[in-house]
């Protein structure tokens, strides 16, 4: 079910629901987790899953009891096994086994695994005929034809978690989609906004993912200070909402209190504000079409006293445009992009890469790769390789 169809399911829903995590242990995982625990009454847990982090997993799973956990490395199984023993919970290992728990019945499937690689299971659980709330822009950005056609098969609802995108989803009047004059998607500019390009070419990891507002995994938040990030989220709002490409727009905004905006062709500006803590859109898929309170920080403007507002320097920041151009060019670049930006901005953190080669190798990569329509995973598979094995090269020639 698209987001344009939710007047059906308007009615008050019957606690609990029943919930399961993809991609427990990351950092949307972590805030869901936190959520499930303070409202217990609420929801109870199906499943969770994380990649690697068998400590954290377990420990989550005897805090919320799921019917299973699931490790995505096989290796670590026994691990598991021996950290959740005496309790209820089955555990359960390899990437089969997480399509197979994001395939189970339950009300809603929190899709937080981060990257290409949490295409796979999204897709699995669109097909259940529930509610995905998606953190996974990747997916929408590598394929999102074949998600969006997954979703109307199935009938499933297709809910933002990403603060930008649900912020727009939280003011946008579904029936008046026609009057929609454009989207604003804001960004808060990241942690070099004010840097020189420079001062950007011997930035290092760890000023990179020191984000002045958010506290976010360390490939998102380096994707924020290439402001790649807002690349992939305007991609994902093309996908997520009835507006041309053309009328999405993305504005910096350094206090990140406005999450996006809507504008309509009345002039009328609808925003959400709130506090920069990602447990009120989680809260907010969560709970959906209800409110449950959060623990957020509460907004006080008067202490913030005031917001201001740029538009992004493209020649600084040239990922964005590189988004862009991808997205208008469609026939699998978004795709592409994507999967050269990973290879590039890994090899960064592992000091293989300087911070500016990060949109260069992305660029040069779009140019190389010969780009299909995607209709099918397979497809999905044979072109993200394909760039990969490029965008490696590229890295490689540059180290």
């Amino acid at each position: 079910m698209a987001l344009t169809d939710t007047e059906e399911l308007t009615q008050p829903t019957v606690a609990p629901r029943s919930v399961t995590v993809l991609g427990a242990t990351g950092s949307v995982g972590c805030n869901t987790v936190d959520l499930l625990n303070r409202n217990r009454d609420r929801f109870r847990v199906t499943a969770l899953t994380a990649n690697t982090n068998v400590t954290l997993l377990a420990e989550q799973a005897r805090l919320l009891e799921p019917d299973a956990a699931i490790i995505g490395d096989p290796t670590k199984l026994d691990d598991l096994r021996d950290a959740l023993q005496g309790s209820a919970v089955e555990a359960m290992a390899g990437e089969a086994a997480i399509i197979e728990a994001a395939s189970r019945p339950a009300d809603i499937v929190v899709a937080a695994i981060v990257g290409a690689a949490g295409l796979r299971p999204t897709l699995a659980a669109s097909r259940q005929g529930s509610i995905v709330a998606i953190a996974n822009k990747e997916c929408l950005v590598c394929a999102g034809d074949l998600v969006t056609a997954e979703v109307e098969r199935s009938g499933t609802t297709l809910l933002p978690v990403d603060s930008e995108h649900n912020a727009i989803f939280q003011v946008f009047e579904t029936g008046n989609a026609s009057e929609v004059d454009r989207l604003i998607l804001t960004a808060s500019g990241g942690p070099f906004r004010s840097w020189s390009r420079e001062e950007m070419a011997v930035a290092t990891p760890a000023q990179a993912v020191a984000h002045p507002n958010w506290d976010m995994g360390r490939k998102i938040s380096v994707d924020s200070a290439t402001l790649m990030n807002k690349g992939l989220e305007l991609i994902e709002a093309a996908y997520l909402f009835p507006v041309p490409a053309e009328k999405i727009e993305v504005l910096v905004h350094p206090q990140s209190v406005i999450h996006s905006m809507v504008a309509y062709v009345d002039g009328s500006v609808l925003a959400q504000l709130g506090t920069p803590d990602m447990r009120t859109p989680i809260a907010y898929t969560l709970s959906w079409p209800e409110r449950m309170a959060a623990p957020a920080k509460r907004l006080d403007l008067a202490e913030i006293g005031q917001l201001s507002f740029e538009k992004p320097d493209l020649e600084r920041f040239p990922a964005l445009g590189l988004a862009r151009a991808a997205l208008n060019r469609g026939n699998g670049s978004p795709a592409v992009l994507n999967a050269a930006n990973e290879v590039a901005v890994a090899s960064f953190l592992a000091d293989q890469l300087g911070f500016l080669d990060i949109a260069a190798v992305v660029e040069e990569t779009l140019g190389r790769v010969t780009t299909q329509s995607i209709t099918s995973f397979e497809a999905f598979e044979q072109l993200d390789a394909e760039a990969r094995r490029i965008a490696q090269t590229l890295v490689k020639s540059r180290f």
